[in-house]
């Protein structure tokens, strides 16, 4: 049993909006026990704009970190919102998966049975 994926959203423009975002951070944590669920340790905070506020929030009483990225899935948001990172991580995967396929060894055997022509293609291991 395990929950995963939650994800709370706010706008902090006042003190009594931190309140409301610790406040229903609680009722996660007392929903998942409720339900015998435990949080695991990728908890964590990302501000995105101006922070008002020099608040920390907990969970479990165990105070979350500020991140400047975070992954939803298979997007990376930025504190700034900016693509970059995103952009900069798939260009990297896809990179990755090319150099599987370019260091392709070509042994190229001519086989001429009849008049035909095979050719042999091993490629490498990834």
């Amino acid at each position: 049993m395990f929950a995963d994926d939650v994800k709370l959203y706010l706008q902090i423009v006042n003190v009594s909006d931190t309140v409301m975002l610790q406040g229903a951070l609680d009722l996660i944590v007392e929903w998942a026990s409720t339900w015998q669920l435990l949080f695991v340790s990728k908890c964590n905070m990302l501000t995105i704009g101006h922070v008002p506020f020099d608040v920390k929030y907990s969970v479990y009483d165990t105070v979350l970190p500020y991140v400047t990225t975070s992954r939803d899935l298979v997007t990376v948001i930025a504190q700034d919102l900016s693509p970059s990172i995103h952009i900069s991580e798939v260009a990297a995967k896809a990179r990755q998966r090319a150099n599987c396929i370019l260091p392709t060894n070509f042994c190229v055997q001519r086989h001429k049975p009849a008049n035909e022509s095979i050719y042999c293609l091993r490629t490498s291991n990834c």
